[in-house]
């Protein structure tokens, strides 16, 4: 017996396809805007092919597990969409194959995918995004190239802005030079004016020779020691002819050392990760015991101080004979105000100490732990959600049997941008630890848990999920809305209605819809009483109703449009809504039990009342119409 059949060969097939390309693009994606935020970093430095390859290797490598997730559920909703559209999913239920059948290849492989994300988090991943940090780091270190431009000032050179009237590309002279300086602060100030320069790298290139000919410096005296020289001389002005200075300016690229970013929770994996949180736990357990131990400490030498011994030593032999609230009951009135607020304000000077102790030397180790926990959920939430959108994107596709780049592309980002705010808010949340550290990364795979099971369900008993009209007719009838007849002259009539027996029947509705009128005043307000403790079942009204819609069946097969227009006009005539919010009793009886709900279902029937009462109004008033109409018809 063969393990995969030709069936499961034909679904993979197409899915690899689409995973693959589907892969690539929103790696694709997911780089070009990586790469856009860190643009500021690679512009203007001068960087060598072989640096730009290195950064765009370690993005991509760390941006895959990312977009696994995406890639899984666009390329199972295209594909089984595509199954769909072309009636072959059609064909394989009609061949008796269940849905879960025709799942279960992929599912296998999201299984598969799953796994090998979690491996690739927790071996590659990390030494890519330690690499990755390395090189970003390093390159915020290196000192943009000098390409000065004319007419702007040019501030890439630190604690130096340039102007640059004019220059010469083959001798590399400038003309008309202008810098101001401010190195330190403003009253270090300098400006200098040059009618010529030259600006070349050493031959180390750690340093700039700026060589400046026939210029004037001007230089802020105000940081000179002394009032009476500040006051006498403001500023200094030197003329020179020739002059060179040595701007500090680092042009090469140094790599710095990996092991730099070795703490980081996001290099390590798993076991790195638990040994991690060990540490930080036992620095943790070592600062709240030296804290606990200087505390006391503290506290015990501002009782010993000079002046207190006697009183601490009088007190403790006291107290070995004596408890102490006899004690402090021996004291005048005076002396216990005094007391208790000596005593509170030892012990609020104390809390403050220690809370400020603590503040100060665990809350950074409390955001690495945070850190490191999340870390270590988020290797098994985001492999996770591979295996959650396969049947979030499978039974979808199966549901809307529309394949391509359109409609499941559209459906696929929503559910994605979905994902992503959630899982982003909940990651946000944990790391100033407003949630816990678990929940917050396992927030977005609770919330999409049940939205894949949901879809997996309507998809295997074939529930229509996408049906406007009945989500239509649904919140209609839950907000009370009117549903309005759309009748319309049937192409094909098999045989035309009985209009002797419709306008009898006519007739008797309108006398029994009076009659009912006349019995039950639908104006007045209901008894609170029978709606929810003693209720009993309108059967006139649920008569009405279903002989009044067998006669509208029956004169539907009319080809007068002017009879199918006036059954437009009949409305509706809902025979339970003003008779009992619920159909279970006990639910009725604790509705009106907790007097709010009680009033708001209340006032609702009495709303329903006043409209059954508009409603037999209208059914008497084009009833009689459509009885004239069917004379006329029958004559």
């Amino acid at each position: 017996m063969r393990i995969i059949k030709k069936l499961d060969i034909f679904i993979l097939k197409g899915y690899l396809q689409l995973f693959a390309g589907t892969f690539f693009i929103c790696l694709f994606i997911f780089l070009m805007q990586f790469v856009w935020k860190y643009v500021d970093d690679l512009v203007g430095k001068g960087l060598t092919w072989d640096v730009l390859a290195k950064f765009i290797w370690y993005s991509a490598l760390t941006l895959i597990p990312l977009s696994v997730p995406l890639a899984v559920l666009l390329a199972s909703l295209i594909s089984y969409g595509n199954f769909g559209e072309r009636f072959e999913l059609l064909a394989m239920k009609a061949s008796g194959i269940p849905l879960v059948r025709i799942l279960m290849p992929v599912l296998i492989l999201a299984t598969l995918i799953c796994t090998g994300s979690f491996y690739f988090q927790n071996n590659i991943s990390p030494e890519a995004t330690k690499q990755l940090y390395t090189l970003l780091w390093s390159m915020r270190q290196k000192s943009p190239e000098l390409d000065i431009p004319e007419g702007i000032f040019y501030s890439d050179i630190p604690g130096y802005n340039l102007y640059v009237e004019r220059k010469d590309a083959e001798n590399g002279m400038l003309y008309g030079v202008m810098i101001y300086t401010n190195t330190d602060n403003y009253e270090d100030t300098q400006i200098v004016i040059a009618d010529s320069g030259r600006l070349q790298n050493t031959a180390d290139k750690t340093h700039l020779k700026l060589t400046l000919y026939n210029g004037e410096r001007f230089k802020n005296m105000d940081n000179q020691s002394g009032s009476m020289l500040r006051a006498s001389i403001p500023y200094m002005r030197e003329s020179f002819i020739e002059e060179i200075d040595y701007i500090p300016f680092n042009s090469e690229f140094n790599l710095w050392d990996a092991n730099l970013f070795a703490g980081n929770a996001q290099a390590k994996n798993l076991e790195e990760i638990h040994h991690g949180i060990d540490s930080i736990r036992a620095r943790k357990d070592s600062i709240g015991h030296s804290i606990y131990e200087n505390a006391g400490k503290s506290y015990l030498a501002r009782a010993l101080s000079p002046g207190r011994k006697d009183s601490v030593k009088i007190v403790k032999e006291a107290a070995g004979v004596a408890p102490l609230d006899t004690l402090f009951a021996q004291l005048r009135e005076d002396q216990k105000s005094s007391a208790w607020k000596n005593a509170l304000s030892r012990a609020e000077t104390m809390k403050a100490e220690c809370e400020f102790r603590s503040s100060c030397y665990t809350a950074d180790l409390n955001t690495q732990l945070r850190r490191h926990l999340m870390e270590s959920q988020k290797k098994y939430t985001l492999s996770l959600s591979c295996l959650l959108f396969f049947f979030i994107g499978a039974p979808l596709g199966a549901i809307i049997r529309k394949g391509g780049l359109g409609i499941p592309v559209v459906v696929s980002v929503i559910f994605f941008i979905f994902y992503y705010i959630i899982n982003v808010a909940g990651e946000n949340n944990a790391k100033v630890g407003a949630w816990d550290a678990y929940f917050g990364e396992w927030l977005s795979s609770m919330i999409l848990l049940p939205i894949g099971g949901w879809l997996t369900y309507k998809a295997n008993s074939d529930s229509v999920v996408f049906n406007i009209e009945g989500y239509r007719r649904f919140f209609m009838k839950l907000f009370g809305l009117r549903i309005s007849r759309t009748l319309s002259r049937k192409e094909v009539i098999i045989y035309d209605p009985d209009y002797p027996k419709c306008y009898e029947e006519m007739r008797q509705l309108i006398e029994d819809s009076k009659d009912y009128s006349a019995n039950h005043n639908l104006l007045l307000m209901p008894s609170y009483w029978n709606i929810f403790f003693h209720y009993q079942e309108d059967t006139t009204v649920k008569k009405i109703s279903e002989r009044l819609e067998d006669l509208i069946d029956e004169l539907h097969n009319s080809k007068n449009n002017y009879i199918i227009g006036l059954l437009n006009m009949i409305p509706y005539i809902i025979p339970d809504a003003h008779t009992r919010p619920f159909r279970n009793p006990n639910w009725n009886k604790w509705a009106g039990i907790i007097l709010p709900v009680g009033l708001f279902f209340w006032l609702r029937i009495w709303r329903y009342q006043l409209r059954l009462s508009r409603d037999l109004d209208k059914l008497q008033e084009v009833g009689l119409v459509v009885m004239k109409k069917i004379e006329t018809n029958e004559s």
